[in-house]
């Protein structure tokens, strides 16, 4: 049986005859409507001989069945990969950009012989299912690791600061990374601190869902992320995810001021205690810049690399319940430091007090979140505050808690243990991980704007 692309009978043998290959831009007319779009590898398993596979320009996966009478022609091919010289070699003609993969959905395509999503790692492969990409930038890609999300490790992010770090040395205008949704926030926020005065983005970006459905996003989070990278004024560690479940607009988010908030929607992410920076339009490339920029793009900055960070930081969550022993545990193994994810205003049991004040005379810092994300820590207003306070607790603000466990592991790592100095930096507001004025527009409205 003659297999083309994943293609088979008639099919098969039509697209090789007219030298169509997948990532070429199609037009199929059948019975009155018109079908444009970029031709993909068919999954065998869930495919019918005769069904062509089509990727709109909304980002949507069709399937057409060709019968009697449809009409398929060939637009465009596929963008030419242009290969990576030294940088700056494409005569001034557009930015250099590096995709650097770490694993996770984005980072995949379809194997059109077993129907399985696999990794796609390298640059033709990228351009195979993402053409447009070439369009936006001269672009390479490369594995730094491939890991679930769920398994990165502080080590991690060491390493790949270490790799952006190089990147930038070496003159890229931005940096793509693609990274697996459910801890994207974290690895955003440890590589804001862990480059500083950074020249160009850093951004993050990832797929809700696979690229062997219909409704992936990875193509339209791909090119916003790309766009970014390329063009924005800004040189931040920030996400860029769909700003809705249309396929409207990418939002950039700050990588300090950002949670995946739904564990499936396509504008899973939200700016907390923040807006996003800049919406970006991934069909015109234009960037609209809706928030702050605290640092922006100067190719002519030298970056400082402060890349590692300790892994004996924990964090705690208050609950109804929670025993003391869980502190005392943490105290007596050894952990440098703790995040507590408060409730309300930044408040835990106060059965746990003495034994959190045991842990600071013992040089531990205890820092407070709250587990409500959106207003600020006080501990000013109730007793139990005070009696934290009085125990050396440090209140963080409105920082998020998973960004007090990246900023305090990074805070032990690279300035110091010391009680006092941890609190200076703890509370030096670095990357805007910190906002100082919150307006009514900041909390969120449900369906979300």
């Amino acid at each position: 049986m003659f297999v083309y692309h994943g293609y088979t009978g008639k099919l098969a043998s039509l697209l090789s005859s007219m030298n169509i290959e997948p990532g070429d831009r199609v037009k199929v007319v059948k019975g009155g409507e018109v079908f444009e779009g970029v031709l993909m590898p068919r999954y065998t398993i869930r495919s019918g001989e005769d069904i062509l596979v089509i990727k709109l320009d909304n980002g949507y996966n069709v399937g057409v069945k060709i019968e009697e009478g449809s009409q398929i022609s060939l637009l465009s091919k596929k963008p030419r990969v242009e290969r990576r010289g030294r940088i700056g070699e494409a005569g001034g003609r557009r930015g250099e950009i590096v995709l650097l993969s770490t694993g996770g959905t984005i980072a995949s395509k379809i194997d059109y012989e077993t129907g399985a999503v696999v990794p796609a790692l390298s640059t033709e492969e990228i351009i195979e299912w993402a053409p447009d990409l070439a369009d936006i930038a001269l672009f390479e890609a490369r594995e730094v690791m491939s890991v679930f999300s769920e398994d990165i490790t502080p080590e991690d992010w060491e390493r790949l600061a270490r790799e952006v770090y190089g990147e930038m040395n070496r003159g890229v205008a931005g940096v793509v990374i693609a990274h697996g949704t459910d801890m994207i926030s974290y690895s955003a926020a440890a590589l804001a601190f862990a480059i500083r005065d950074k020249p160009v983005p850093i951004v993050f970006v990832g797929s809700q869902r696979s690229s062997d459905r219909p409704s992936s996003d990875s193509i339209l989070n791909l090119k916003g992320a790309f766009i970014t990278a390329a063009k924005a004024p800004l040189a931040e560690s920030v996400v860029a995810m769909h700003a809705s479940t249309s396929d409207e607009m990418i939002a950039v988010h700050r990588g300090v001021k950002v949670r995946k908030m739904h564990t499936s929607r396509r504008d899973a992410f939200q700016s907390i205690n923040d807006k996003p920076i800049a919406l970006v339009n991934p069909y015109t490339g234009e960037i609209k810049v809706v928030g702050r920029i605290l640092r922006e793009r100067d190719r002519g900055r030298t970056p400082i690399l402060e890349g590692r960070f300790d892994n004996r930081v924990a964090m705690v969550k208050a609950y109804p319940g929670v025993q003391p022993e869980i502190i005392d545990f943490l105290v007596d193994k050894g952990f440098h430091g703790i995040v507590i994810e408060g409730s309300g205003l930044g408040h835990i049991a106060n059965r746990l007090i003495e034994s959190i004040k045991r842990g600071v005379e013992n040089g531990i810092p205890f820092v407070m979140t709250s587990q409500c994300l959106f207003g600020r820590v006080n501990l000013n207003v109730y007793s139990t505050g005070r009696r934290l306070l009085e125990a050396g607790v440090i209140p963080l603000e409105d920082m998020l808690p998973e960004v007090a466990y990246v900023k305090l592991s990074w805070v032990l790592a690279n300035k110091s243990r010391d009680l006092g100095e941890v609190r200076k930096w703890m509370l030096t507001n670095l990357e805007g991980e910190i906002t100082y004025r919150h307006t009514l527009d900041l909390f969120p409205r449900w369906p979300y704007e």
